[in-house]
């Protein structure tokens, strides 16, 4: 139950809350976007398409281990996050706990950089897997905090405008890193290790992206919060959220383009032949000149259109722009398909960023406008469950399809499923700002 206090009262709290959420709306704005210049820079940067799988199968050789690894990386959105919530929404609030869980998905890109400088052999394969998890698992915490905090000191007309903004220009910086990285660091082995030197750069770049934020940003106290309750107790409310049926085939929708990214951890594997059916060759090989070039075409084509997604979705609602980015995705998949030619794989690449993108702010976005302000700490973990289930699962089953069926029955699976969530989004599910204006 909500904390109890009358209607007035409740209405003066919030009134109130408003009134510090404005004045404080400049600077907050601005912490937020330092935050996601330098904060977000390396983890777009690990999490993209690109470095993570090229790395884990130059040190394991094998596909499977990638798809073991891009799995870890996204288990922390399956186990963490309705802990994340319990643990938050009954905090007036929520900063310091992000800052806390930020700091741990910090450490564990350290030691990625750390053990890649130190370790050889099956000892580094087994200690960046277990980085991986650590950085999945505290992924899946910070998220539902850091979402928490945007949607308490950011009005919901300025949040797509602000995130569009925040990753134009931390994009830029990923995207010259990644390109620097993989054309000097990488194929320099730049102080014993490329690899290495691009997580600890990483590492850097996000840590003073958070100092940034716990300087500047100013946080005031929630007007309305939960009692605090077990988790199990908790677990028993998720029925009633899913009572909303918008909410309800969104998740169904947001499950299907989840699984649609089967193939995603192995885009750079595709496009390089590794897994490719029959020949054994494809239209690039597989160095840091192609990691570099490939990264700069999904990290720039991301980086460009977010303030677009981000400006539609402000104006229009962000349900449209979910479905035109699993349409740039289906676009991205067909053209990595039929490519001969390294234009056509940079093309693709360029479409799976401008997919990625849309998605991804819009589906971050979106989920802050469904139900009550008290319920979403756990509308947000309940969603970002549902992605990293699907997320850590299909890159496991993404790898044995590439080893033993080949990237055709690959890339056709995700095309099925990207396709269905599209369908879903556009005959089942209703834009939610939309219906509040009714």
């Amino acid at each position: 139950m909500v904390d109890g206090v009358d209607q007035a009262a409740r209405s003066a709290r919030v009134a109130q809350f408003d009134a510090e959420v404005e004045g404080n709306l400049r600077r907050n704005m601005v912490a937020n976007f330092a935050h996601g210049m330098l904060g977000m820079t390396g983890f777009r940067i690990i999490y993209a398409p690109t470095l993570i799988p090229a790395y884990l199968h130059l040190i394991s050789g094998s596909t499977v281990i990638v798809g073991l690894g891009q799995a870890l990386l996204q288990i922390g959105l399956l186990s963490t996050p309705l802990a994340s919530a319990a643990a938050l929404e009954h905090r007036k609030r929520i900063l310091p706990a992000a800052m806390r869980y930020g700091s741990a998905m910090r450490g564990a890109v350290l030691g990625l950089a750390l053990s890649g400088y130190f370790l050889g052999g099956w000892w580094l394969v087994g200690a960046t897997l277990l980085f991986l998890m650590l950085l999945g698992l505290f992924n899946g915490m910070q998220r539902v905090a850091f979402q928490m905090v945007i949607a308490k000191l950011i009005p919901a007309d300025r949040r797509g405008r602000l995130q569009g903004w925040r990753n134009l220009a931390g994009g830029i910086v990923a995207a010259i890193l990644s390109f620097a990285a993989g054309k000097w660091l990488i194929d320099a082995n730049a102080f014993g290790n490329g690899y290495a030197t691009t997580f600890l750069f990483a590492f850097l770049l996000t840590s003073m992206g958070l100092l940034a934020l716990g300087l500047w940003a100013r946080e005031p106290d929630a007007p309305v919060v939960r009692e605090q309750v077990g988790l199990r107790q908790r677990m028993r409310d998720i029925p009633s959220l899913l009572a909303d049926r918008d909410y309800r085939w969104f998740m169904a929708a947001q499950l299907l383009a989840m699984a649609g990214r089967i193939a995603a951890p192995f885009y750079i594997l595709i496009a390089t032949g590794i897994g490719r059916d029959g020949n054994g060759a494809g239209a690039l090989t597989l160095d840091g000149a192609t990691i570099g070039l490939l990264s700069l075409a999904f990290l720039g084509a991301d980086t460009l259109s977010n303030p677009v997604w981000g400006s539609i979705g402000d104006k229009r609602g962000y349900r449209g722009t979910i479905i035109a980015s699993l349409a740039f995705t289906l676009a991205g998949i067909a053209l990595l398909a039929r490519a001969d030619a390294a234009w056509m794989v940079v093309a693709a690449f360029a479409a799976f960023g401008i997919g990625g993108a849309g998605f991804s702010l819009s589906t971050q976005t979106i989920v802050l406008e469904f139900g009550e302000r008290e319920d979403l700490p756990m509308r947000i973990a309940l969603s970002t469950m549902v992605e990293g289930g699907v997320a850590a699962l299909t890159p496991l089953i993404g790898g044995a399809v590439l080893l033993w069926a080949g990237s055709g029955t690959l890339l056709a699976t995700a095309a099925v499923l990207t396709s269905s969530a599209a369908l879903l989004m556009i005959v089942k599910v209703r834009d939610p700002r939309a219906l509040k204006r009714l």
